[in-house]
């Protein structure tokens, strides 16, 4: 009776052990699984800030035969750094034409606003031009914009939405700035004795209100002020323009 007992002991704890590896395997299977799931779950929380911090960008471009400069285009982010690009004559007096480039930031209250008509606009995922025909061609404008969700770009002779206008208008005058400082560079290179009414338009402008982010050209001016081969009057006229800019954003 007593080996018997030990015999039945004995089977029931050898058929005992393949279910517990049984058990085992499935636990391990589970824990390989689970990790599995959690490490995915962390590459994907560690992508999406990634994502979500690329910068917003907004595009404008012009391309007008026949006008100067002929192209232009700006590219700003959402830091307020931005960049222009044009195709322009080097000088109102002649027909040589060069391509030009500069990078510079935009204040805080103007970047703040381009984005604020950016989304005004519903950043430009529809039709914008106003479809009216019998306009007068005033050139191609493109405004675009892009980020981590999403692009639109959208093209226009003219728009009827106030957003679209007041961005065209904004990127035009900022686009004078720049001009002035383009020609100013040329000029106190080769022309000097004409840098005085070149600067005496841009302050008339300055002044009537038609230029913005003056800034953007101060490095321009700043060369000129300081130039002591040039005459006072026209270091005096390059510092009130200077003075009149305003402060870029800061830290950049």
């Amino acid at each position: 009776m007593r080996e018997f007992a030990t015999k039945t002991k004995l089977r029931l704890t050898i058929g005992t052990e393949p279910e517990k590896s049984n058990r085992a395997r499935s636990r391990l299977r589970f824990d390989r699984n689970s990790w599995t799931v959690l490490a995915g779950c962390i590459a994907l929380l560690w992508i999406l800030p990634v994502r979500a911090a690329e910068p917003a960008t907004v595009t404008f471009s012009l391309d007008f035969p026949g006008s100067d400069p002929d192209h232009y285009s700006f590219s700003l982010e959402s830091d307020g750094r931005a960049r222009y690009e044009c195709s322009g004559k080097i000088s109102p007096d002649s027909e040589d034409h060069e391509t030009y480039q500069t990078e510079f930031s935009f204040s805080d209250a103007t970047r703040t606003r381009i984005f604020e008509l950016a989304a005004r606009a519903h950043y430009f995922s529809g039709a914008i031009d106003s479809g009216k025909r019998n306009l007068a061609n005033t050139g191609v404008k493109k405004l675009s914009f892009k980020d981590g969700q999403r692009e639109f770009t959208a093209a226009y002779n003219f728009s009827s939405l106030p957003a679209v206008q007041q961005l065209t208008a904004l990127f035009q005058s900022t686009s004078a700035t720049l001009e002035f400082g383009r020609r100013l560079a040329h000029i106190h290179r080769y022309q000097k004795l004409a840098l005085d009414d070149e600067l005496k338009r841009m302050e008339d402008q300055a002044r009537q209100g038609d230029l913005v982010e003056l800034q953007a050209v101060k490095p321009v001016l700043q060369e000129i002020y300081d130039d002591t081969s040039v005459l006072n009057v026209v270091r005096a006229r390059a510092q009130r323009i200077m003075e009149m800019g305003p402060t870029p954003s800061a830290g950049r």
